[in-house]
């Protein structure tokens, strides 16, 4: 059986590639769940799209607040044994919009997909908190229109943010791919960029297709990462 454990006290530099099966720890719905986004009447794609909100703001606003924002939400265990490793020797690399691998003490973060919590004004870039954005998406000082700062189907990813990412997998010799199934683009095209002798390893509750010579760590995140964080 692989050590997880004995794989991260010996890399120098350790890359997290994560995804909404670490957020679901803290009670945030996944896509795919029968209570998920795709549960929806109007389909994610379109709801979350660059589109929708050029169409009609306020719909999208609605939408939005009603399904994408958790702010009870808190980091769990993951989130946690992540941050202490990163700080020490890596980079948390997610899909993830909801902000708390940074709620957690992470410091090297790179939202790949964005935070809902960034909010600004698409006509001045002033920029909003949450309880703002929640009574209206309007500046009333220039009717300028708010959006969080997430990446919109239809959008593309920030370029900081991809060669900043293509970097850190580069560098890394061991990248740790946790909480999703990696069949998202861009992002699961990172791993295209390791080095080659970098060692691969999922932690996954079910077998998910992986490159040759990955390994699988199979079980629940929480229940390895609480292992994790007693022995390192």
């Amino acid at each position: 059986m692989f050590d997880l454990t004995k794989a991260i006290q010996q890399a120098t530099q350790v890359v997290f590639l994560t995804g909404a099966g670490v957020s679901t720890l803290s009670g945030i719905p996944d896509y795919r769940s029968k209570d998920g986004l795709y549960a929806n009447k109007i389909r994610p794609e379109y709801a979350l799209s660059h589109d929708y909100l050029v169409e009609d703001h306020q719909g999208f606003h609605q939408w939005v607040l009603a399904n994408m924002y958790h702010p009870e939400a808190k980091p769990n265990i993951v989130h946690e044994v992540m941050a202490r490793i990163s700080n020490h020797k890596g980079t948390i690399i997610t899909q993830n919009v909801d902000g708390l691998d940074r709620q957690a003490g992470a410091n090297n973060v790179l939202e790949f997909h964005g935070n809902l919590y960034r909010i600004y004004c698409q006509a001045c870039h002033h920029q909003f908190d949450y309880a703002k954005y929640r009574q209206s998406d309007v500046h009333a000082e220039d009717g300028g229109i708010l959006r969080p700062d997430i990446v919109l189907y239809g959008e593309q990813i920030n370029p900081d943010t991809l060669n900043r990412s293509v970097a850190a997998v580069a560098n890394a010799d061991l990248i740790v791919v946790v909480g999703t199934s990696f069949q998202v683009y861009p992002f699961a095209g990172l791993i295209e960029y390791a080095n080659p002798a970098a060692t691969l390893v999922a932690v996954n509750r079910e077998q998910i297709p992986l490159p040759p010579k990955a390994q699988l760590v199979l079980g629940e995140a929480g229940e390895i990462f609480t292992q994790l964080g007693e022995q390192l």
